[in-house]
Parts: structure tokens; sequence; C-alpha cells
């Protein structure tokens, strides 16, 4: 048995398909475009956006075990491993074993790292200039973009074989 498509919803169908209509290509290209205007601020701090990302972390928590620290960034131990070596080679992080537990390690700024905090500071003003947008807007932002991040992350967990 074929299923026959009406005309104009294939066309309505075939139209959802072009690259402008993507909600995840308009997203991929505000990161793209994040991580153009983050490089040339951060370079005055010789770090990248990711390694800008740990900072964060680790400055607002203090010492952190990688996995939670890959946690906060969503990013796993695979990613996260080669970052750290960079940033405990530039001196501004120490990786040590935990005494509580030898299977965890754990993440803390240096001294260099913690002071690298107050250079830091002005960042978030100039990212917030670049966006052209009221702190009003990018609160907005910020909320739609959480709840789309838990909402995708609710449908990838219903989509996954074996988690229903």
């Amino acid at each position: 048995m074929t299923t026959e498509v009406p005309q104009g919803a294939a066309a309505q169908d075939a139209e959802w398909l072009r690259l402008d209509r993507q909600i995840c290509f308009s997203l991929h290209a505000a990161s793209r475009a994040f991580n153009g205007v983050y490089r040339v601020v951060l370079k005055e701090l010789g770090l990248t956006y990711p390694q800008y990302l740990v900072m964060l972390v680790l400055w607002e928590h203090g010492e952190t075990p990688v996995k939670k620290l890959g946690e906060h960034l969503r990013l796993d131990s695979g990613t996260l491993s080669p970052l750290l070596k960079r940033l405990e080679a530039a001196g501004l992080v120490r990786r040590e074993r935990s005494t509580r537990d030898e299977r965890s390690v754990e993440v803390r700024p240096t001294e260099q790292g913690t002071a690298l905090r107050a250079r830091a500071l002005r960042i978030p003003r100039r990212i917030m200039a670049a966006t052209g947008l009221t702190l009003e807007e990018v609160h907005e932002l910020h909320t739609r973009l959480d709840r789309l991040t838990t909402a995708l992350d609710t449908a990838a967990l219903e989509e996954t074989p074996g988690c229903e």
C-alpha cells in the first residue's frame, strides 16, 4: 500500500528541509560566531574557549573532580583530559588523585589560575556588548535555551533504546 502525501503537504515538508529553516543550524551558526568573538577576547588571557569554560567552573566551585567537571561542561573524559593537560602545562590548574577515592582525580586552579580570574572579569561585559542584545533579551534567550536543552535531553533519552 502506497501512502500518498497531498501535494501541498509535500511542498510544505520540502520547505522545512531548507537549511535556513533548521533551528539546529541557527544555533550552530550562533555558536561559531560566539567562538569567533571569544577567540579574540580570550587571546589576551591565553585561553581557548573550552579552556575558559573549565576555568569558569573552577573559579566558581574550586577543587572539582574531573567527572563532575565533565558533567558541568557536558564533556566526556576523552575531550576533557587533553584540555586539562594543556591547562596544567600552562600552570593554571593542578590535577591530583583524590585522597578519599584513588579512582577519582581532582582538579584545582593554581595560584596563577586563580589570579587569572581578575583579568577575566571584563570578559562577560565585552561578550554582552558584542551580542547587541539588552540584558533582558539575554536573560530571556538564556531561559529559552535552557528550556530547549532540557526538552532535547528528554527527547534523546526517550529515543534511546532501552531507556523506556
